[in-house]
């Protein structure tokens, strides 16, 4: 097996995939919440 060195795998594609992720999750989670809002303003 091989040795593993702890802070030595490049892991810059999965930090962009994770900051990616992040951000549609925040954006999809908004406009839930807008969406809700909305429908308990104006149908009531």
């Amino acid at each position: 097996m091989a040795d593993h060195n702890h802070g030595e795998m490049e892991i810059t594609t999965q930090e962009k995939t994770f900051d990616g992720f992040m951000r549609w999750t925040t954006r999809i989670v908004i406009a839930i919440i807008v969406l809700i809002v909305w429908m308990a303003i104006f149908i009531t």
